[in-house]
């Protein structure tokens, strides 16, 4: 194919052809893409399959719609016409097509991903596989990015490639886009070689602007002009060619390659032309600093994957300055002029003498892309022969325009990444808040205090008679202290104070306890035991689960067990926070990936993403307060019933922790336990610390006869509070 388009006239028809396909939004593509299997478009960076393509791959399959996504709104507006379903059927229905779609959403992607995997990353150049891993190259600099994984399934589907370990998929449980990041500073500023070229984005990002400062030396290295061949063959001769003359006039060389597998061919050419060099790439890191070291020595080769930000200058002995100074010599256009600019740099600093050139083919991935039809043609036109260049001012200026094109799309990638984030970042404030104020302690009375307010009016005003007593049950774990006639007459602001009253002076008990029934047990360990230990764990349960919460001893003695409460409130706010953040984060990522379908109905999907997200925002929020509200309030700390022979003696088990450092009070544990279950709570004194697990969501409002009562009593809802019911 190669060689084919490399004969006159082929490249420049070839490019003709393509473009009366493509006119008229690509009205006559379906021509060429009905024989494919799946299409690649390496400007937009995407795999797509085509019907041909999803036939092949669903093949006797009973449902030949496996890997096709439906028509969901269609489906859903069909639902809403349907007479003859109930309310209950329509919702069950409802649910099902959204099940539906959501398995073939993934499905679809989990192939794509993997057909992305295969065609457009390549091992040695994105990646490469060391010691069983696939770990990422950075393309700017060449280094590995040690502990970098690709998101969104791409990495998996990497490691099936390279028939590696398939390592689970991560959950993210915080995340920030380097633009907020550096906005969080009050004060920003920054030194680079090649900030020129980015003045347009640091000024719309950041709002500063970008001031040259002049050289301390007149620069005189010699930038020469790019060198133009038609295929990758003749440059890579050309190149070796260039290296070798160098050498010989007794100059240091130092050869740039994008990626890590030219490098390692570069290699293979100078080795089998006897030519001696060092490699620097992703492979071989360790021994950067003395490559670089040893790199401005007469008659030395060097061979560096993106030489950007190697921060050591290359130093020049009398006689290689004499002889001309370090030569440059890039096998290829990088996407980005900073990067070229910055391998340049290498050359010619403090006033040193020097020179770079740049080796192009038009087979380049820059030239093939977005910039070879003119010198194609240009090419084709004055019949060039094997081996022959063109060297002219033109190609260069075309070329930087190319870069510019690749660099404005990919400012344009950044800056709608930045839009997306700018809606998390509102919601990470808030959360951060209310995190800070947990873990410094500050506020957190208050924030509790505000958070029952809150239920109590959530209660009353978002529901009936019904509705308000099961959600005072579950949430607040009380009766509602009014009748359903006061319910209908009276103000709801009334009733919303009454109930907060109530409220209070059960939480205040409900702590007041639980420090009356530590304070025994703390200061017996702290009088005969003080001396050994730093933090005590108590165990506090809430009626379905068991926490170990960790306490400062001495603290807890000097406040009469207050710290303990104290702790508990801390700790819990803390979990509940972090959990559904969590759980937020992952939301808001599924949503930014479904919202790219609403550009098929002509909607912006950052506006739709904007208005859904406050959405899932408030149901956080919500949730946050009620789990919250709902433990603190049925904490407990369990008593072990007292022996047969001796009713007068009760006995809390309160275990000591070792001395720590410093004690995170996030990091604590849960563990579900059945409370009436003698061995369960056996298990429930040991320290749950080492096997945390999830429980399970109840989005429900109501709770089953036979399940335990919401109020923490331990007894069966038919027999508890739900006697009436």
């Amino acid at each position: 194919m190669i060689k084919f388009l490399s004969e006159q006239g082929i490249k420049a028809g070839m490019l003709k052809t393509e473009e009366t396909y493509m006119e008229q939004n690509n009205k006559r593509m379906p021509e060429v893409t009905d024989p494919l299997y799946f299409v690649i478009e390496e400007k937009m960076n995407s795999v797509d399959l085509t019907d041909k393509g999803v036939d092949l791959i669903t093949g006797n399959a009973e449902d030949p719609t496996l890997f096709v996504l439906p028509d969901i709104t269609s489906q859903l507006s069909d639902l809403e016409n349907e007479t003859n379903l109930t309310d209950e059927e329509k919702l069950q229905k409802k649910d099902d097509l959204l099940t539906n779609y959501a398995i073939k959403s993934e499905r679809v992607h989990t192939i794509n991903q993997l057909l992305k995997a295969y065609t457009m990353f390549e091992n040695d150049d994105e990646y490469v596989v060391i010691d069983g891993q696939v770990k990422i190259v950075d393309e700017q600099t060449g280094r590995i990015m040690e502990g970098r994984r690709y998101s969104d399934g791409l990495h998996q589907a990497i490691e099936a490639k390279e028939r590696v370990k398939v390592e689970a998929a991560t959950q993210t449980f915080a995340t920030i886009t380097l633009q907020n990041y550096f906005r969080m500073y009050h004060k920003l500023s920054g030194m680079t070689g090649t900030a020129e070229t980015e003045a347009g984005e640091l000024w719309d990002i950041y709002k500063l602007d970008v001031v040259v400062i002049p050289t301390n030396r007149p620069i005189a290295r010699k930038d020469m002009n790019d060198r133009v061949y038609k295929t990758k063959r003749e440059k890579y001769k050309a190149v070796i060619e260039e290296i070798e003359q160098l050498v010989n006039a007794g100059r240091p060389v130092l050869v740039g390659t994008t990626s890590v597998e030219i490098s390692e061919m570069l290699s293979k050419m100078l080795t089998m032309r006897k030519i001696d060099h060092n490699v620097l790439n992703a492979k071989l890191h360790q021994r950067e600093a003395d490559i670089v070291a040893s790199a401005g020595l007469s008659g030395t080769v060097t061979i560096a994957t993106n030489m950007a930000g190697r921060g050591t200058d290359i130093k020049l002995s009398p006689e290689v300055k004499a002889a001309g100074g370090l030569a440059i010599i890039g096998t290829e256009r990088h996407e980005s002029r900073r990067v070229d600019r910055q391998l340049r740099g290498r050359a010619g600093r403090q006033g040193d003498p020097g020179s770079s050139v740049f080796f192009i083919s038009l087979e380049d991935d820059l030239m093939r892309l977005f910039s070879s039809d003119r010198i194609a043609s240009v090419m084709d036109r004055l019949g060039f022969q094997e081996g022959e260049m063109i060297e002219h001012k033109m190609i260069s200026n075309s070329i930087e325009r190319a870069q510019k094109k690749v660099e404005e799309n990919n400012f344009g990638i950044r800056k709608r990444l930045l839009e997306y984030d700018d809606v998390m970042n509102k919601q990470r404030t808030v959360v951060y808040t209310k995190r800070r104020h947990a873990l410094m302690g500050e506020r957190i009375g208050m924030d509790i205090v505000n958070m029952i307010w809150d239920r109590c009016a959530n209660a009353i005003e978002n529901n009936d008679y019904e509705g308000c007593q099961m959600e005072m049950l579950q949430t607040l774990a009380m009766e509602v202290p009014f009748t359903e006639e006061q319910f209908r007459n009276d103000k709801k602001e009334k009733l919303v104070a009454k109930s907060f009253e109530i409220a209070m002076e059960n939480f205040k008990r409900k702590t007041e306890r639980l420090a009356q029934i530590a304070n025994p047990v703390i200061k017996q360990v702290y009088e005969n035991q003080g001396s050994m230990y730093e933090n005590i764990l108590i165990p506090i349960t809430d009626g379905k689960r068991m926490y170990n919460i960790s306490c400062n001893l001495k603290a807890a003695y000097e406040s009469e067990s207050k710290e303990v409460v104290k702790s508990f409130e801390k700790s819990i706010l803390l979990h509940v926070i972090d959990e559904a953040w969590k759980e937020n984060l992952r939301e808001l990522d599924e949503l930014k990936h479904s919202v790219q379908n609403a550009s098929y109905e002509q909607k912006d999907p950052l506006l739709i993403y904007k208005l859904e997200s406050v959405g899932l925002f408030d149901i956080m929020v919500d949730k946050i307060n009620n789990q919250t509200i709902s433990i603190l309030m049925r904490g407990q700390i369990p008593v072990q019933e007292p022996p047969a022979n001796d009713p007068s003696l009760h006995r809390v088990d309160v275990r000591q922790a070792a001395p720590e450092q410093r004690q995170d009070m996030s990091k604590y544990r849960e563990q579900k336990q059945d409370l009436n279950d003698p061995n369960q709570q056996a298990a429930a004194e040991q320290d749950t610390r080492e096997q945390p697990k999830r429980e399970p969501v109840r989005a429900e409002k109501t709770v089953g006869r036979n399940d335990p009562c919401p109020c923490g009593s331990g007894k069966k809802y038919k027999n508890c509070h739900g006697r009436n019911m």
